[in-house]
């Protein structure tokens, strides 16, 4: 089989989790995604909500089996020599509704060709291929050593805890709830004094509510940094749980900017402004304090955009006052305050 040669590696990824409207939510996953040529697989897969096999999030042992799947020293798991490349972010289920490909060697080279998107054993390459992806042949000294690293670990996972520094511990313990919920470790305490470092070294950031104060905030801070760990520390913008939650997604994305869907959001009272560079489904929802500090939460825009530079008009009564937007794809949240701040990926 005749194909240029494309490059092969992985890149840590994260499908951000969250609170959706309506108390539905989707959980946090850390994955190692496929990047050929440079460029993340899955942003070539417009629209699609979905997680390779190579889940950073549990020990590597656990996905021994998945790498030694795609090195093919094992039977490929579905017929006609197909293997799942990106499956369902909340279960393994195939029924769910997952991309596969045939992978197979060619000489010393492998082959990854005939994409579909699949929903049972079998894969109907007329009706639901991707015709315009693939196939791609990779050298095979380039693409068993990228797979081999996973085992021998020197892929590191990302660190999936966060420390919740506050004394509103009502506000804290509902939010550590919720981000226990969708995936994410969290620990409640009032200050960092005499924790140590090996366990700060545990988290991957820190969340102070908007009650603590600043010498406290320093406090922390100075403990992290005296353990050696340069961690994000994010500043609570508003007593309201979902929106805590999306501060703390955009915190734990570790992933280089040129490997996210969104890089760039920033709201008026009128219209949001965001950057996307693939094209992806976006969900933009609005978070707004009222004077007696009762939260509200408006759905604004749910719809996928092509790559570019977007104007998405808003509700100025959904914003009013003390008011952010999040904006959401697969893969990254960014949260801004209307009309005051600007949050860059």
């Amino acid at each position: 089989m005749s194909a240029d040669y494309a490059t092969f590696g992985l890149a840590p990824a994260t499908r951000a989790g969250g609170l959706l409207a309506g108390g539905d939510y989707q959980v946090h996953r850390d994955f190692v995604d496929f990047v050929v040529d440079g460029y993340p697989l899955l942003f070539r897969l417009s629209d699609l909500d979905a997680v390779s096999p190579l889940a950073s999030d549990v020990p590597p042992s656990l996905f021994t089996a998945q790498v030694r799947s795609l090195l093919l020293e094992t039977e490929p798991p579905l017929p006609a020599g197909r293997f799942v490349v990106y499956g369902c972010p909340e279960c393994e289920d195939l029924a769910c509704g997952a991309v596969t490909a045939v992978i197979e060697h060619d000489g010393e080279d492998v082959i990854w060709r005939d994409f579909a998107w699949q929903t049972d054993t079998h894969a109907d390459l007329e009706l639901n291929g991707y015709h315009g992806i693939g196939p791609f042949r990779f050298r095979g000294t380039e693409y068993r050593a990228a797979l081999a690293a996973l085992l021998d670990g020197s892929a590191a996972g990302a660190r999936r805890r966060v420390l919740l520094i506050g004394a509103r511990v009502a506000l804290l313990a509902r939010l550590a709830a919720a981000l226990r919920t969708i995936g994410i470790g969290a620990d409640i305490a009032q200050n960092a004094d005499g924790v140590p470092a090996g366990e700060l070294r545990e988290y991957g950031a820190v969340v102070f509510g908007r009650s603590t104060g600043a010498g406290q905030r320093d406090t922390v801070r100075r403990a992290f940094a005296t353990a050696g760990v340069d961690v994000p520390c994010v500043d609570g913008l508003a007593p309201i749980v979902p929106l805590l939650v999306a501060q703390t997604e955009q915190a734990l994305d570790g992933s280089p900017p040129g490997r996210r869907r969104l890089t760039d959001l920033t709201a008026a009272a009128d219209a949001a402004e965001l950057e996307v560079t693939s094209s992806c489904r976006v969900r933009l929802t609005a978070y707004r304090v009222d004077r007696l500090s009762r939260g509200h939460t408006r759905d604004l825009f749910d719809g996928v955009l092509e790559p570019g530079r977007h104007r998405v008009p808003l509700d100025a009564r959904a914003v009013r006052g003390e008011a952010y937007v999040v904006a959401r794809t697969g893969g990254t949240v960014l949260v801004t305050e209307v009309g005051r701040s600007r949050s860059r990926a």
